[in-house]
């Protein structure tokens, strides 16, 4: 077992100090995680990283290394190290469905423990669902856009090591149908695939000599890269050596609508009808828009879908929203500051549905669960009880869920130009 309990900020743990001092360490407390909007004014965000949040929480022990670099450090005193020696999660998480679509306000999270126990796992929600949800969104917006045509997640290169491994997972549960990072294979089930890079072409004497070899390798249907030189050119070598057997051609620069179209026409004139065309090259959801028009058979997204495509953030919080009183009682409380206000007590939501089955509003209830209506949809799910893990972690089940949360939506959630969120979100505080 690898520890997680120091993936996480300095002052979570001072916090928990000071509090056991104050003795206020072991009340009863709700954290919630939310965003106050949505990244790059898009209509819906995607919940991605609950299963990885889910995963984590079960390593989040604090054994001889982590509690040693504590002590040497002087982060905490000696009481609050013999507590960390013996922490383990006892409570509740409650939350969306990872993979579920969201809107401002939306309880993604809730988190039913004492402060102590809370408090310390505000890093480690957040790290991992702002990164993997911004991803999530990214890539949805291009697998709706792409209408059917497949998306491939190439983006490894373009972030960090651990971070290349979490976007696949989140682009793939967003519909992306596979990734070029093995590890995300191996560790989240997520199907991979790739053939060759430029390098290859140029290491051989000829392009002709390359295909041949790339052919005889993994056979004809490969996808051949046929930009390196001439287009044209390589596009009729590809076909003579493969024939109509040849599985696709990458194009990676240039007008990629028009060489498309002019791709196909030739591949078509040459009895390969049956031949892929899939197109690389920084796209986005705006990209593959344009290329909507032209006869591309899939997409690889690299850079764009790994940096949530302009929004490398989802911007969730994650605020203490409940406490208990002097008297037991549970009592909402919230921060009130300018421009980052929140809004107090444990929430329940609700998606209010019209009777087609399209989604309407955001409910969301302030100590108890809104009314259902007969066609509305409720939306927390329990994810943690008692401190075991009671939720599926893996990225199918939160694959599946997304489409289906994805299709209920309006079709404004569709529009790629900034706006408002799809749906109102409306908050239901003082109702009989």
């Amino acid at each position: 077992m690898t520890s997680t309990a120091l993936l996480t900020d300095h002052y979570e743990l001072t916090m928990l100090q000071a509090s056991l001092a104050s003795g206020h360490a072991h009340r009863k407390c709700v954290f919630e995680s939310f965003a106050r909007g949505l990244p790059g004014g898009r209509r819906y965000g995607v919940l991605a990283g609950t299963g990885r949040v889910l995963e984590a929480l079960k390593d989040f022990r604090f054994g001889d290394d982590e509690l040693s670099f504590l002590s040497r450090t002087k982060v905490v005193n000696g009481e609050t190290l013999d507590y960390l020696a013996n922490y383990r999660f006892s409570g509740n998480i409650s939350g969306y469905a990872e993979g579920e679509c969201y809107f401002p306000g939306s309880p993604l999270m809730v988190v039913e423990s004492t402060f102590a126990e809370g408090v310390i796992l505000e890093t480690l929600v957040l790290s991992i669902l702002n990164y993997d949800s911004a991803v999530a969104t990214a890539a949805s917006r291009m697998t709706a856009t792409a209408d059917g045509r497949p998306c491939l997640e190439m983006g490894s290169r373009r972030t960090n090591e651990q971070s290349a491994v979490a976007a696949a997972r989140a682009a793939y549960i967003a519909g992306f149908e596979a990734t070029s990072n093995l590890e995300a294979g191996r560790s989240h089930g997520v199907p991979t695939v790739g053939t060759a890079a430029h390098s290859f072409t140029l290491l051989h004497d000829t392009e002709e000599e390359a295909f041949a070899s790339q052919i005889a390798s993994l056979g004809a249907n490969t996808a051949l890269l046929v930009d390196t030189y001439d287009v044209t050119n390589a596009v009729k070598i590809a076909v003579d050596l493969a024939g109509s057997e040849l599985g696709g051609v990458r194009l990676d620069s240039g007008d990629l609508v028009s060489q498309a179209r002019e791709v196909r026409a030739q591949l078509d004139s040459l009895g390969a009808k049956d031949t892929r065309i899939v197109v690389t090259s920084d796209l986005d959801e705006y990209a593959i828009a344009g290329l909507q028009a032209a006869p591309v058979d899939a997409y690889g997204v690299g850079t764009r879908v790994v940096t949530g495509s302009g929004s490398p953030a989802a911007g969730m919080v994650f605020k203490l929203v409940s406490r208990e009183s002097q008297s037991g009682e549970m009592e909402g409380v919230a921060k009130a500051s300018k421009n980052k206000a929140s809004v107090g007590g444990r929430k329940y939501a609700l998606r209010r549905r019209n009777a087609v089955g399209v989604a309407q509003e955001e409910l969301i209830g302030i100590q108890r669960e809104p009314q259902d209506d007969g066609d509305d949809r409720l939306l927390l799910t329990e994810l943690v009880r008692d401190g075991e893990v009671v939720a599926a972690t893996d990225a199918q089940s939160a694959r599946a869920h997304h489409q289906k949360s994805r299709a209920e939506l309006p079709t404004r959630a569709l529009r790629l130009s900034a706006g408002d969120p799809a749906i109102p979100t409306t908050y239901l505080d003082d109702w009989s």
